[in-house]
């Protein structure tokens, strides 16, 4: 069953943030009225198509950064010590997306590298693929972002990591170890790293947040298929699968361990989950000392793509 949340709707906050959107990030767009599901074709697809949501902007609404400059971590004195970032290490290179930036653009086509952040569910996502040329649908599902390929216009589901719909239909993407932490301490661990510069080619105050208090929020902005109130809904999570195995690890469970590091088991594999309760974030490491594919997201948005999933208690 597709279920909005009630407390949102009935609030009007839900009409009140198409109109803040529309006015922050869609800046760059002419025409506030798209076309049904932004004008892609959509048959068959892996998901129910009544539930995909229109997010307001048309289709590169939210333009994506195509053409990356980096800068020196010298260089970056536009970052605050708390300031959230997505670090990426990858066949030498050591790079931070600050999720200021992410805020406004969403992906980033960096040569092999695809990087996502949905701002709506928290997840920062990156991606192995050749030559990435990806822009923002404007679609949800979930209530996370729809990423659409370039070249065959084929709908990517973020945290699925698949085309859900068009010619690529049901291929996956590779996702890439990502950590999202506060820069200071991205910055102890790799004092070499790239950042993302703000010369973007648009014109954005990276100070601001579009989105205001809506990571500390109790409402949702659009409807999800599953919800849970075991937790609040924006609780920060760090989710794996390994094996078709699901399982969440939420911050506030991992706070009251006391310990950096679980030992745990999913899917008939070992693994350790290393919590920096200082930086709020966590990765995740095989039984061979290897960091494995994780994603910090709300509760709500894991939940709502995995409502079978294991959850990691304190006892």
């Amino acid at each position: 069953m597709f279920i909005p949340d009630v407390r949102y709707l009935k609030s009007g906050r839900f009409y009140l943030y198409s109109s803040l959107l529309m006015a922050g990030l869609y800046i760059i767009v002419p025409n506030v009225f798209s076309a049904p599901f932004n004008d892609f074709v959509i048959q068959s697809p892996l998901i129910p198509k009544s539930e995909i949501s229109g997010g307001g902007p048309v289709k590169d609404g939210i333009p994506s950064i195509d053409k990356p400059e980096f800068v020196s971590a010298d260089q970056a004195d536009f970052l605050k010590k708390d300031d959230r970032v997505l670090g990426l290490k990858i066949a030498g290179h050591i790079k931070a997306y600050p999720i200021k930036i992410l805020n406004w653009h969403e992906i980033v086509n960096d040569g092999n590298i695809l990087l996502s952040y949905c701002p709506l569910c928290g997840t920062g996502m990156a991606f192995n693929v050749p030559d990435a040329d990806f822009g923002v649908s404007g679609l949800l599902y979930n209530s996370d972002m729809l990423l659409y390929d370039r070249a065959t216009e084929s709908l990517w589901s973020q945290i699925m990591a698949q085309a859900i719909s068009g010619k690529r239909k049901g291929e996956k993407l590779s996702m890439l170890v990502v950590e999202n932490t506060h820069w200071e301490n991205w910055l102890k661990k790799h004092p070499n790293t790239l950042v993302l510069s703000t010369r973007t080619g648009f014109g954005r105050d990276y100070n601001r947040s579009p989105y205001g208090s809506y990571d500390s929020s109790g409402a949702l902005y659009f409807p999800v298929s599953s919800q849970s109130r075991r937790y609040h809904p924006k609780e920060k999570v760090i989710g794996i699968q390994i094996n078709e195995n699901f399982k969440a690890y939420p911050f506030v469970e991992l706070s009251k361990s006391g310990s950096r590091i679980i030992s745990d088991e999913v899917g008939g594999e070992k693994i350790e989950v290393h919590f920096n309760s200082e930086y709020r974030s966590a990765t995740v490491k095989l039984q061979s000392g290897e960091l494995y594919p994780s994603v910090m997201s709300y509760w709500f948005a894991w939940f709502a793509f995995h409502p079978d999933t294991q959850v990691y208690v304190f006892r």
